[in-house]
């Protein structure tokens, strides 16, 4: 009896072990969160096949990546959350974010269901919020993205790379890639410097506090987003005159315009829908972003192949706890 015992009770092992792999095996999921799947291999999460698992929300809610000041957003995004409640038929709310932290954390826990994630933090928002990019802005002939640039005052002595040994370099926030993955990674790998090795860091939070600290000489040097700089610039919140830089890199994608994976397919193609119908002509979105024409579409895959291999170098992992 014992004997017969022990059989059945291993008998029973092996199915559930069988069972478990079988599950493992038809939710592959890569470096994505332990709640999502990605049985198609396109990097992102897997719309939940189980409808009770989907939501449809009555009240769109939006945000734009926090690298400004969210309220100077607002006016600039209102014209396009308008054409999106015409496509939806629902209502759209602008969220304004202070972090990039907030900002993933806020699609993590469902209360954010659209938004533009800058460069660095798609893929953090992708394998841990279940953000599903599928926009980019462009300018009309389908060029895209920007630059960072290590800047400085024109006054500051500093006139090469070499010059930022012992000096402080500003960064932004550990999620951005011009802020401070991609600087990290080519300081280190074109020119032997190491942070808080050979040069100083300080960490401003944003990349318009990092252009202005660097201006104001509060800062000896910063790592940028030249399009960010570009736009204060042209709005006058800072002087241009006062500005050098010594290092532009390689051309980055720019913010990601996406949803959250669980969302209702058939909302979801609607919000697509409302980003590539969106008429851009005499827009507050071309008086903002004077170079950008329209919203490209894009895969994350495919576009932020090269932040993910920055992400690499720099030994990143993306930790969802």
């Amino acid at each position: 009896m014992k004997k017969l015992i022990t059989r059945i009770l291993m008998v029973a092992a092996l199915v559930i072990m069988s069972f478990s792999a079988g599950l493992a095996e038809d939710c592959p999921r890569g470096q994505l969160d332990k709640k999502f799947c990605d049985r198609n291999s396109d990097l992102v999460a897997d719309t939940p096949s189980d409808t009770k698992g989907l939501i449809d929300p009555s009240v769109i809610i939006f945000s734009y990546t926090p690298v400004e000041d969210p309220e100077v957003y607002r006016g600039v995004w209102d014209s396009f959350l308008k054409h999106m409640e015409k496509t939806t038929g629902k209502k759209v709310q602008f969220f304004p974010v202070q972090s990039n932290a907030a900002q993933l954390e806020a699609m993590r826990s469902g209360r954010l269901h659209v938004a533009g994630f800058n460069t660095g933090s798609n893929p953090i928002a992708v394998n841990c919020a279940g953000f599903v990019p599928f926009a980019m802005m462009a300018a009309a002939d389908n060029s895209y993205g920007y630059e960072m640039e290590i800047i400085t005052h024109v006054d500051s002595g500093i006139k090469s790379v070499s010059d930022l040994k012992g000096k402080t370099l500003a960064f932004t926030s550990p999620t951005s890639n011009s802020g401070f993955k991609a600087p990290s990674a080519l300081l280190k790998s074109e020119f032997e410097l190491e942070a808080d090795k050979d040069f100083k860091t300080a960490f401003s939070g944003k990349h318009d506090n990092s252009i202005l600290g660097a201006v104001n000489k509060d800062y000896d040097a910063a790592a940028i987003a030249n399009s960010v700089m570009k736009r204060m610039i042209d709005r006058k919140v800072v002087d241009g005159t006062k500005i050098r830089s010594i290092y532009k890199s390689q051309t980055f994608p720019t913010t990601g315009y996406g949803h959250v994976y669980n969302l209702k397919p058939e909302l979801a193609e609607k919000i697509k829908q409302a980003f590539f119908t969106y008429d851009w002509t005499n827009s507050p979105l071309k008086a903002e972003f004077k170079a950008e024409d329209k919203f490209l579409p894009i895969t994350f895959k495919e576009h932020w192949d090269v932040i993910r291999k920055i992400d690499a170098a720099n030994g990143v992992t993306y930790d969802c706890k």
